[in-house]
C-alpha cells in the first residue's frame, strides 16, 4: 500500500511533458509569445539548417531564417494541425522562402550582367562600317536602277519620299490600284536583285 501511495506521490512531482510542435503553433495562433519563443527555441536549428542548404550564404540563410520565423508568428492562425504537422508546415514555408530569395538573387544578378553589358563600350570599326554602309547603299542603287521607271518612281516615293499610296497616287494622278501594283511589282524585282528571301 505504501509503495502505492509512493507512486501516486512521483507521479504529481514528475515534470509535464514538453508541448508539442503542434500545440505550441496553436498557442502561437492565439498570439502566446512565449510559446512562440519555445516554438523558436525547439525548432530554429532545423529550419535555419534547411534554408542554410539551399542558401549558400550564411548571412542570407540567416535573413531568410528570420523572414521564416516572422511569417510564422504572421500565419499561425492559419494553421491547420488536422492538415499536417508542424514542423512539415513550418518546413514549407521555409523552403518556399529560401527559394524565393535565391530566384530574387539571380534576377539581380542577370540584371546586374544585362545592365553591364548594357554600359559595356563596345569597339566599332567605324571605317568597316562606313564601307559596309557604303556597299549596301550600291546595291540598293543598283537594284533600283533594274526597276522600271514607274517602279523606280512609287518604291522612291513611298521609302525616300515617306508618302502613303494614297499621296503617291495623288501626286503621280494615277489610281490607287495602279500603284499599289507598281509598289508590289517594284518591291518584288528588288527582293530578287538583292538576294532577300522571305
Amino acid at each position: 500500500m505504501l509503495d502505492r501511495v509512493a507512486d501516486r506521490d512521483s507521479d504529481l512531482t514528475a515534470p509535464a511533458p514538453d508541448p508539442t510542435a503542434e500545440q505550441l503553433l496553436t498557442r502561437v495562433g492565439g498570439g502566446d509569445r512565449a510559446a512562440f519563443s519555445a516554438l523558436y527555441d525547439a525548432t530554429s536549428a532545423r529550419v535555419f539548417g534547411l534554408v542554410r542548404r539551399l542558401v549558400v550564404d550564411p548571412a542570407q540563410a540567416e535573413e531568410v531564417t528570420q523572414d521564416v520565423y516572422l511569417e510564422i508568428w504572421q500565419s499561425a492562425p492559419r494553421f491547420d494541425a488536422s492538415r499536417g504537422n508542424a514542423l512539415a508546415w513550418m518546413f514549407t514555408l521555409a523552403h518556399r522562402r529560401a527559394v524565393d530569395r535565391i530566384r530574387a538573387s539571380q534576377a539581380s544578378r542577370d540584371r546586374d550582367l544585362r545592365i553591364g553589358a548594357r554600359d559595356l563600350d563596345v569597339p566599332v570599326d567605324t571605317v568597316a562600317e562606313a564601307v559596309e554602309i557604303k556597299v549596301e547603299h550600291e546595291r540598293v542603287r543598283t537594284a533600283l536602277g533594274a526597276l522600271s521607271e514607274l517602279q523606280r518612281e512609287c518604291v522612291s516615293l513611298a521609302y525616300y519620299g515617306g508618302l502613303t499610296q494614297s499621296e503617291i497616287a495623288d501626286r503621280l494622278e494615277v489610281p490607287l490600284g495602279t500603284v499599289k501594283t507598281r509598289l508590289r511589282d517594284g518591291m518584288i524585282r528588288l527582293r530578287t536583285a538583292l538576294g532577300v528571301t522571305t
